[in-house]
């Protein structure tokens, strides 16, 4: 009774201080005023920068840190228990705006973009820390929250910086004292964060005896796993041992409720990832998340210097804070009506995802060719509307039959894939040590990369359809079969029936 009445009210008010706490840091983290306005800031006299410098030496940086930084800092997220990594997100970000504030040259730059590089890295712990002080059953809520919270500082960030540059007429160093400001109330608020007692793989489970027995009440599961009464967070350990491809898995190495050496998460993860990899509906879904992520990022990241070679900021009004709220804001609601469609992936999903992939090489290509600024704001707010309802709807396909365990490191392995193939995409076309494009030839390749990856899906989907078509005719068979079977059945017990009333009547 103890146990339960704990486990109530931990699910009860105990969530709205870390929630509230979490999401006032994810809107004031994000609430960066100056950040649409990056390379018009760079390029300007502030730093006096000239666009191969920024392009083709700086940008490229925090792509290569990123890749680096994320597997360390995803471990060092686990064994320090998220809030540590939320703290030096926090002291990241601060160190990053004062960076840009003061430092000059190429060097300082460059080293500003590797701090920024630890903040982007660390977001792991952001997205990670609620699972661990709320129970399983308020994850939903907690994760909408959040989220909510992050998109909603991204996007009134981005408004107000419009305001202050067209109507109050501001300089972009102010714009970037605000968000400094903004980035130094979320440290502030990181520091009043609760820490956790437990984590996924290194502290798993602490709160319970390690002589408590696990139990599980759905008698679908395999065997080896008793029936019986189990907890919340209980179910949460047990469900990430119930593999894709039915296949059962040792799941009493997982069972402490002690700290966990290296060693052993380090095999925890590779069973993981051998279990959810295993299914082919996972690998194709992970693999265009890897692939069109890595596009997107690229995209993202230098879509302000199209702008300002199609509209120099020194010539023109520049509107890229309303594109990027705007771009936000369509995406949030385009996202919400992704819960409304009704499709069966299993069969059409590959080709859908070809087709949408046509349409956002398309975006990008006319990005790259057109000489309007609002031609070229608008593909991009289509583009990145489009990418997020796919990612969605990628998120929404993996996470389907994933535990927590499971969904970290498939989201982990698929981020990171994407890294490995922005870096090379990066130093082949971006960094001044391969080709060095200018900003239009690169798009030009992005839209490339993007069509590529629809070809290769069309592939793939036309293959999964035949296989679908030719497996139908067989299952009907069998099926009739079946009918034909029960009806054989059937005649003969009433045949049965008959006769016995016969012999009664005699």
């Amino acid at each position: 009774m103890d146990t339960e009445g704990s486990v109530t009210r931990r699910s009860g008010a105990g969530w709205i201080l870390p929630t509230g706490l979490l999401g006032t840091y994810g809107f004031f983290a994000n609430l960066r005023p100056s950040e649409p306005f990056l390379t018009a800031y760079l390029l300007g006299p502030d730093k006096n920068l000239t666009e191969r410098q920024v392009f083709n030496e700086i940008y490229p940086v925090w792509t290569y840190s990123y890749l680096v930084l994320l597997f360390p800092v995803f471990l060092a997220t686990d064994y320090l228990r998220y809030k540590p990594v939320i703290v030096l997100q926090g002291m990241s970000l601060i160190a990053t705006w004062i960076m840009l504030l003061y430092a000059q040259g190429t060097l300082a730059v460059q080293f500003l973009e590797f701090l920024y590089g630890i903040s982007t890295a660390s977001e792991v712990a952001y997205y990670s820390y609620i699972y661990s002080v709320v129970e399983p059953n308020l994850y939903q809520k907690v994760t909408s929250y959040c989220r909510m919270a992050t998109l909603t500082g991204f996007t009134v960030g981005s408004v107000f910086g419009q305001i202050l540059v067209s109507v109050a007429n501001w300089s972009l160093f102010s714009l970037n004292v605000i968000s400094l400001i903004c980035v130094s109330i979320a440290f502030a608020t990181s520091c009043f964060l609760p820490m956790p007692r437990k984590s996924l793989f290194f502290h798993k489970n602490s709160d319970y005896p390690s002589n408590k027995k696990l139990n599980i009440s759905d008698t679908s599961q395999p065997k080896g796993i008793n029936n019986g009464l189990l907890c919340a967070t209980q179910a949460e350990e047990v469900e990430a041992h119930i593999p894709l491809n039915s296949a059962q898995l040792d799941i009493k190495n997982y069972l402490t409720d002690n700290s966990i050496g290296l060693k052993s998460v380090l095999k925890t993860l590779w069973k993981h990832f051998l279990h959810c990899y295993s299914s082919r509906t996972l690998i194709c879904w992970s693999a265009w998340w890897a692939f069109s992520t890595c596009g997107y990022y690229q995209v993202i990241n230098y879509s302000q210097g199209l702008w300002e070679k199609i509209a120099p900021s020194s010539h023109f009004h520049v509107y890229n804070g309303s594109v990027e709220a705007v771009s936000t804001l369509l995406g949030a609601i385009a996202v919400f009506a992704v819960g409304y469609m009704k499709i069966s992936w299993s069969t059409w999903g590959e080709l859908l995802l070809a087709l949408f992939s046509v349409i956002i090489a398309i975006a990008v290509y006319v990005m790259d060719i057109t000489g309007n600024i609002w031609i070229c704001y608008m593909s991009y707010v289509f583009f990145r509307s489009m990418y997020m309802i796919l990612i969605t709807i990628a998120t929404f396909q993996i996470a389907t039959n994933l535990s927590m365990e499971c969904y970290a490191l498939v989201f982990g392995v698929n981020t990171f894939v994407a890294l490995i193939l922005q870096t090379f995409l990066t130093l082949i076309v971006v960094d001044s040590v391969g080709l060095g494009l200018d900003i239009f030839t690169q798009f030009l390749v992005y839209g490339g990369y993007f069509a590529a990856i629809a070809f290769i899906f069309f592939v793939s989907g036309l293959g999964n359809l035949r296989n679908k078509c030719q497996r139908k005719p067989i299952a009907l068979s069998i099926e009739m079969e079946k009918k034909i079977s029960n009806g054989n059945s059937r005649v003969e017990e009433v045949s049965k029936i008959h006769t016995g009333r016969n012999i009664c009547a005699l």
